[in-house]
């Protein structure tokens, strides 16, 4: 029996899709084994959002060749589909397989022998049509549901609708078989990924059904404690989304909205869909129905053309609204899109300074927010994660919690009360003994 292992960079969805791929190798015979055991197979799946990319690639390929230099070595994801002659470069590299060819790895690499040259299967991105159907299981306490893949957007400094082609939808009916096969595994939280998630209900080209319907029916599916939707666009997160989720039975009172700029001149030329003004409707709209909801937001520094008083203008939006954290991105130059070409290129060292600033804004923000719910009684879904003798979970509403360490209570949602937020600003609660199930 051969042993394959997998690494994955990157997103959610990034994890829906390797964990299928390698559910489709056991089913062919092979043995799933972690990265440091000698696999006779390296599958690595990555990520294109950032310029590091080539540099995890190749770091995660030298270490493949450390582990068994006779392992043979396959490259998927993002990165694949848009360098593929240069990954295929990369000392130790046997494979690289584009978006349309990486659900197919098996058939397309029956033998997985070493050749003196890498082989190079990525067609246009065009070519990439098809849906693949995808979800994690078995890899961490919350299990990753793919319903939506590409994007139609064109965002001026992404490369995603290169690298994942355009926006396609699973079927509501399809997903709900998934949600189904999940529930059976006894898993307690399921996230919806995608690309854009907001978009969902493109198949073959036309758009046949809608997220709202989507969400409820997803909602009715028996077995599933709590669903959580990844990230929306905010001009896609409507009011009837945002009124059905935080009154549904399920679905959790947290959404990551990408915000990118608080300054509306940078809006517009990143070719962004809404302005911030929507944005901020959509977060009052949350919190007037909610006003313990967590809202995430991502954001991107030193795009071209930001000045510091537009700097300045993201920097005091997100000070004054309402949310709970930032996901802070420093704007980086990626081929093939418009951004690199319009005028007024920040130094880096300016986006580092301003990235910096809304970390620690960030930091500000989460605080604020673990302050705002201490007394008060959450259900903390525990992990597998133990650190010095404690254990870690989430709330439904996203507070990290810490709690003694109790095997009994891994992957199990326990109600808790809120008390103090320790030195690595973690949320404690009441002693595991002191700890009630839920219904």
């Amino acid at each position: 029996m051969k042993k394959v292992a997998f690494y994955t960079l990157g997103c959610k969805l990034n994890f829906s899709e390797t964990s299928t791929i390698s559910r489709q190798f056991e089913n062919r015979g092979f043995q799933k084994v972690e990265f440091s055991d000698t696999p006779d197979v390296f599958i690595i799946n990555t990520c294109s959002v950032t310029e590091n990319a080539d540099k995890k690639c190749k770091k995660i390929v030298k270490e493949a060749q450390k582990i068994n230099p006779d392992g043979f070595v396959a490259i998927i994801g993002c990165y694949a589909q848009l360098k593929p002659k240069e990954i295929s470069e990369i000392e130790g590299v046997d494979a690289v397989l584009g978006a349309a060819e990486k659900f197919r790895l098996l058939d397309l690499l029956p033998t997985f022998q070493k050749s003196d040259e890498a082989q190079v299967l990525a067609s246009e991105i065009k070519e990439a049509r098809a849906f693949n159907n995808a979800y994690s299981v078995n890899d961490r306490t919350r299990t990753f549901l793919k319903v939506q893949d590409g994007c139609n957007y064109h965002c001026a400094f992404c490369t995603i609708p290169l690298a994942r082609g355009k926006s396609r939808s699973d079927s509501i009916a399809n997903i709900i078989k998934s949600a189904e096969e999940i529930a059976a595994t006894d898993t307690k939280e399921v996230v919806l990924t995608g690309v854009n998630i907001g978009d969902f209900g493109i198949q073959e080209g036309k758009r046949v059904e809608k997220f709202v319907d989507l969400v409820k029916a997803i909602d009715q599916v028996n077995g599933i404690d709590r669903i959580r939707i990844s990230s929306i666009e905010p001009n896609l997160l409507t009011n009837e989304i945002i009124e059905y989720t935080l009154t549904s039975n399920r679905f959790v009172p947290h959404f990551h909205i990408p915000l990118q700029s608080g300054s509306n001149k940078i809006l517009r030329k990143m070719r962004r869909r809404y302005l911030r003004e929507l944005y901020e409707d959509r977060v009052s709209k949350i919190k007037n129905i909610i006003p313990d909801s967590c809202i995430g937001v991502d954001v991107i520094v030193g795009f071209p053309g930001e000045t510091e008083e537009d700097f300045l203008d993201t920097y005091n939006f997100l000070n004054e609204l309402n949310i709970s954290y930032l996901h802070v991105f420093t704007y980086s130059e990626r081929a093939n899109t418009a951004a690199p070409d319009m005028e007024g290129t920040v130094p880096m060292k300016e986006r580092n300074r301003r990235s910096k600033m809304l970390r620690i804004l960030s930091e500000k923000k989460k605080r604020q927010f673990y302050e705002s719910q201490l007394g008060s009684t959450r259900t903390v879904l525990f992990e597998d994660d133990v650190q010095d003798g404690m254990m870690h979970g989430f709330t439904e509403n996203y507070v990290r919690v810490a709690a003694k360490y109790d095997p009994l209570l891994i992957n199990e949602l326990k109600t808790v009360q809120l008390t103090h937020i320790n030195d690595n600003g973690v949320v404690e609660v009441e002693e595991p003994e002191m700890v009630f199930e839920t219904h």
